[in-house]
Formats: C-alpha cells, sequence, structure tokens
C-alpha cells in the first residue's frame, strides 16, 4: 500500500530560513520573537537540557498499575466512552464505534519516519505506528483511507508488541502513536508485553486533540510526551470541516490536562525529547484555524514555555478538493501572518515549514491552470 502522510511534514517540505539554512523534509527549530526566526537548535537553553529520568511506563510496569490501566481501558471498549464521541457501542463484542474500529488492534502501517520535529525524529527517525480509523471526520484529512476507510491490517497485542521493540532495535528515538485515542486499550495492552521484551524508549502520543479527560488521566505516566493539535477555535468551523462542533471545548481542556502531565518540553544531552508537549497548528486557507484565537490560548494558559509546531503543509485532498476555500493551498501571506501572531504572542519556542504555497505553485507553473 501507498505509505500514509505523516501527521508530520511531508517529503516534499523544505524548512527554509532567510538566512538560508534549509533542512529537507521535517523542520527546524526556530526561535520565535518579535526579531523574527534564527536558527538555534544547537543553542537550545540549558534549561532545556534536563537530565530526564527513564520512561514512565516503566515504574507503572514494576507497580502492577500498567496492567490496571490495560484493564481499565480495555473495560471503556464495553460501552466506549474512550473519547468525547461517547457513542457507548460494545466494541469488546466485535461491534464498530464511531471511529469505525472494534475492539481490535488495527494499524496501517509501522515504520521509522524522519521527518517529525527535530527533538522527536532526532537523528535517527521515529518510530511510528499508524492506526487505523479516527474520531475526527476531517474533510481534508490526506490520509482518508486510512483514517475513514479503515484500511490497515489486524494485529494482536503480542504482534505490536513484537513491533514496537523492533523499532526500538532499529534505532528509533521513540514510540510515536499516529491517531491512537480510540486505539488506546489495545496499545497499553501491548506495552504491558512489550516491556518484558526490552522496551525502554519514551512514548509520543500524536493526537488529533479531541479527547476525554478520563482517558488522558488513565495515561498519565504511560505516555511521555504529548503531540497534540490545537484546530480550531471557532466550533462551527469544527463541526463544518471535521465533524464535531464539541472540538474546541475538548481540546481546550484535553491541553490543559496534557500540559498538567508532561509540562515543558525536556531533551537529553543530544537533543532528543525525553518528556513534554508539543502543540502542533495547521494553518487552513481563509483562517479557518482561526490561527490568532487558537495561539492566544496556548500563550494565556501555558505561557512562553510551550513548544509550538507552526504547519504550513495543507494540501486539498478528500471532500476538500471541492470545498472552497479548502480546495487550495495556504498563501505566503496567511502563513506569514501566523508566524507573525506567534512572534507577536510571545510564544518562544517553536518550529515553522517554509513549504510551497499557492503563490510559489503558480509562480513555478505547478498550481492550477
Amino acid at each position: 500500500m501507498v505509505p500514509p502522510v505523516s501527521r508530520s511534514a511531508p517529503a516534499v517540505c523544505h524548512d527554509r530560513l532567510k538566512d538560508g539554512t534549509s533542512t529537507a523534509g521535517g523542520r527546524v527549530h526556530v526561535k520565535f520573537g518579535r526579531r523574527g526566526r534564527t536558527a538555534v537548535w544547537d543553542k537550545m537553553s540549558k534549561t532545556d537540557r534536563e537530565d530526564t529520568s527513564s520512561p514512565g511506563y516503566l515504574g507503572l510496569f514494576r507497580s502492577g498499575a500498567l496492567a490496571e490501566r490495560a484493564r481499565a481501558l480495555r473495560d471503556i471498549l464495553s460501552e466506549c466512552v474512550l473519547c468525547p464521541r461517547g457513542c457507548r457501542v460494545n466494541r469488546n463484542a466485535g461491534r464498530q464505534g464511531a471511529c469505525g474500529i472494534d475492539g481490535g488492534i488495527r494499524v496501517a502501517a509501522v515504520s521509522i519516519h524522519p521527518w517529525e520535529e527535530p527533538p522527536i525524529s532526532g537523528t535517527r527517525g521515529s518510530g511510528t505506528v499508524f492506526f487505523s480509523g479516527c474520531t475526527l471526520k476531517c474533510i481534508f484529512c490526506q490520509n482518508y483511507p486510512i483514517s475513514q476507510l479503515g484500511v490497515g491490517h489486524a494485529m494482536t497485542a503480542s504482534e505490536l508488541a513484537s513491533a514496537m521493540v523492533g523499532l526500538q532495535s532499529r534505532g528509533a528515538h521513540n514510540i510515536n502513536l499516529v491517531t491512537p485515542t480510540h486505539q488506546a486499550a489495545g496499545f497499553v495492552e501491548a506495552l504491558v508485553l512489550a516491556v518484558p521484551m526490552g522496551l525502554r524508549i519514551p512514548i509520543v502520543y500524536n493526537t488529533s486533540g479531541y479527547e476525554s479527560l478520563e482517558t488522558l488521566k488513565l495515561l498519565e505516566g504511560v505516555v511521555d510526551i504529548y503531540l497534540p493539535d490545537i484546530k480550531y477555535s471557532n466550533p462551527d468551523f469544527a463541526g463544518a470541516y471535521s465533524g464535531r462542533a464539541d472540538y474546541v471545548q475538548y481540546n481546550r481542556s484535553a491541553l490543559l490536562e496534557m500540559w498538567r502531565q508532561a509540562g515543558p518540553l525536556q531533551v537529553d544531552e543530544n537533543g532528543i525529547a525525553r518528556r513534554g508537549v508539543i502543540v502542533r497548528h495547521l494553518v487552513l486557507p481563509g483562517d479557518l484555524a482561526g490561527t490568532t484565537e487558537s495561539l492566544k490560548f496556548l500563550a494565556g494558559h501555558m505561557g512562553p514555555g510551550v513548544w509550538l509546531s507552526l504547519m504550513n503543509q495543507y494540501f486539498p485532498a478528500h471532500k476538500a478538493l471541492h470545498t472552497p476555500p479548502l480546495d487550495r493551498k495556504v498563501s505566503g501571506e496567511e502563513y506569514e501572518a501566523a508566524f507573525k501572531t506567534a512572534c507577536d504572542l510571545g510564544l518562544l519556542n517553536g518550529f515553522a515549514q517554509m513549504c510551497p504555497t499557492d503563490d510559489e505553485d503558480e509562480a513555478d507553473g505547478t498550481g492550477p491552470a
């Protein structure tokens, strides 16, 4: 099958700073502020370079709490309320929830991914597990065959455990769970099996940000690094384009809970993330994402210590191809306005993407005729 598009940067993107610095594919670390962007990945603050402890799940495993969390999450599937949809379907009986997945584990791809944010991908890549199904129905989803059509294959907990240990043996810095909310029970069951097999790298929870507090609390200590989206600030747009008008409400409370659990980004001596939160915001055409209000929330509730990944990778896909203004890429002016907003709000740490915009496509002849 065709590999899924990462929730981070596609390979056609380049992070290119105005001083000529360039890295293919992912993002470079930039210092957000009123003076613009400066490449400072090799100059991270000493306060960010902490001697972090081992992944939290190891302590939970030793105490028996990890197995208890797995049982609690499995019990929830009998009347599923893992996500805010609260469909209450008995997924343990083989019925599919609103996410399109039953009580089993279904995975589209397991791979080493080199193009996440630099602290996630590092030098050896991030060990991604792309789960099938999703709690949202975004009309512009670049992975809609996986998220909405269920493309993927069934795995047992033992098979997933072996796959995660295999990613570690291939050098992955972490296990990166992509869209994992609705399959949290199967993942934690696999994690219980993976620890005796030698798994020792951090867990990244790579999520749309549409989460219930009850599920997040069961994941406290299991997840080391939260990588959530902040997709919208307007409930009407969230309902129209992702199928959930309650997204903003649940997203904001989820972000605060993740921040309480993991706090600011912490990295090791090599700049690789060990713990913390990085929030992603995808700039959308026509400001449908409500960038200013979204970033104001981060600045006001988490402060300048929060790490922001300001994404410029939107392209029309799925139903967005016929839904203006989502039927075009973000313009250069739109992305620069979003970046200026981050600077003006004093968000000091983050990642910017220099991907081709609609303006650049038209200039080089690759845009619409």
